[in-house]
């Protein structure tokens, strides 16, 4: 599996249309801060979903992005 994009930290799953796959609004914000490095200075087990509806943020691409 050749890598992503220049500048995409691993390798994503993508679906049949090409389009990068969402990351799931279950995910631990846990999960997230040591995937990504990041400390949000939130409880571990706050799912993904809870976080960007709490700060108003569309998606996990605007939230790593600062959109």
């Amino acid at each position: 599996m050749a890598k992503d994009a220049e500048g995409m930290k691993g390798y994503r799953s993508r679906n049949q249309d090409g389009q990068l796959r969402d990351k799931r609004d279950d995910t631990h914000m846990g999960t997230i801060e040591k995937q990504y490095g990041r400390d949000f200075e939130v409880r571990s087990d706050m799912h993904l979903r809870t976080f960007l509806e709490k700060n108003h943020v569309k998606s996990l691409n605007d939230l790593m992005t600062g959109k």
